[in-house]
């Protein structure tokens, strides 16, 4: 295949991002729906029958979902869904040690203590055992975040039943699973709530923007009502019922995801097969394992493609040289979070306990040490979701590319 792009070859997949849609995608379609809104006048969701309520719908009956609460942001969704199910200051969360830091930050903004659990390192996603572990030895444990790594749903048939008997509430981080289904039933509800994100690089998009998904009656209404400064759509602007905050979302956002809600479902499918088609001249080439899917799993909505490096079969080769060359041949693959989240500088003693409430024990976060994490981070190569909406072409050149590169591994190894 010729000499290494990294040492002056030429690129093995130079071509791949003609072949793969920019993104985000938008079109006349999209562009419509924004002047619909500009030209309405009407941009604030505080009314019924708004774009962000028809959002709610629709959104929540594609995830199998009764109830959507349409906010600002990912982030906010998380904060949202756990200040409904009653996490309040002092109280612990259980979060995966690998993840957006949101995960965890969403917890410490309600004046909630982070206990990180390990992650099982060859999914990435949070691990039973260590739940279960933290749950015998930790006192005050109100809910647990999970994360669907990459798109990955977590085990729900371990983490349901271990969390029920203890009555600990599930949330369930979607931000990388729009589309995802455990067992037929697509994620976001499955859990107690679930809380999505549309930020610019994700699966559905307006930029900016979440929701929150439950089948709980009382939680849908407790969270409409907190995420409109305690106010009832509908009734008389100044009738507050409790002190809240301002969640909502734009009625530009909305209509922005309305109008691209149907690609997405198509986009999901694709993905799917694509995925599966990358997967499978991954495992052919050896030393880039795919991640392993939970056995449930009956649909991956991608956000990454994740594979593990094995460095051993690529000539002793550190991980961030072969990231390097592989880039150098045109695929743009990244890390993913570099690093569990204890070892992020927000965790240490001086930041955390400089925004947490006076009292605040440090949970040693620096004194950490999780060898799934450790692990999972060690290895983990990402590429983002809407490489796999290329044709198989695209996907090829993937895979050529990291077969150009295993074959001229002297070439990086000297």
């Amino acid at each position: 295949m010729g000499r290494l792009a990294v040492k002056g070859g030429s690129p093995a997949a130079k071509d791949l991002l003609k072949l793969v849609p920019p993104w985000p995608t938008y079109g006349e379609k999209e562009k419509q729906a924004l002047i619909e809104v500009l030209e309405s006048r009407r941009w604030c969701r505080i009314f019924p029958g708004s774009r962000a309520e028809l959002l709610e719908s629709v959104f929540a009956e594609y995830h199998h979902a009764k109830h959507g609460i349409a906010v600002a942001n990912g982030t906010v969704a998380l904060e949202l869904a756990l200040k409904t199910v009653g996490v309040k200051t002092g109280d612990k969360v259980i979060v995966p040690a690998v993840t957006f830091i949101a995960s965890a930050s969403a917890a410490t903004e309600l004046g909630a203590i982070p206990v990180f659990a390990d992650v099982d390192a060859e999914t990435g996603n949070i691990s039973p055992r260590s739940v279960r572990e933290i749950l015998g030895r930790e006192d005050g444990v109100k809910a647990v975040v999970a994360v669907h790594y990459g798109g990955n749903p977590v085990n729900f048939d371990e983490l349901r039943p271990l969390l029920a008997k203890r009555g600990v509430k599930l949330i369930e981080d979607c931000a990388h699973a729009h589309g995802s289904e455990w067992r037929g039933r697509r994620v976001g509800a499955i859990g107690d709530m679930g809380g999505f994100s549309f930020q610019e690089s994700k699966s559905l998009t307006a930029g900016e923007g979440g929701i929150v998904l439950t089948d709980s009656d009382e939680y849908a209404n407790k969270a409409r009502l907190i995420h409109n400064i305690g106010r009832v759509v509908g009734r008389p602007g100044y009738e507050h019922y409790i002190l809240s905050s301002n969640y909502r979302m734009t009625e530009f956002q909305a209509a922005l995801l309305l109008a691209k809600i149907d690609e997405l479902k198509e986009q999901v499918e694709k993905k799917h097969r694509n995925g599966a088609y990358l997967a499978d001249r991954l495992r052919k080439i050896g030393g880039v394992e795919p991640q392993k899917m939970e056995e449930g799993v009956t649909k991956r909505g991608y956000y990454y493609f994740v594979f593990r490096y094995d460095a051993e079969e690529f000539g002793g080769v550190p991980k961030r040289r072969f990231v390097e060359a592989l880039r150098a041949e045109g695929v743009p693959v990244d890390v993913g979070y570099g690093m569990p989240l204890y070892k992020q500088k927000a965790f240490s003693r001086e930041a955390f306990l400089e925004v947490m409430p006076a009292g605040t024990e440090y949970p040693d976060y620096d004194k950490m040490h999780l060898p799934g994490a450790e692990e999972f981070t060690k290895r983990e190569v990402t590429l983002l979701h809407y490489y796999l909406l290329g044709e198989r072409e695209a996907l090829d050149l993937i895979a050529a590319a990291i077969e150009k590169i295993k074959e001229n591994i002297g070439e990086l190894a000297a």
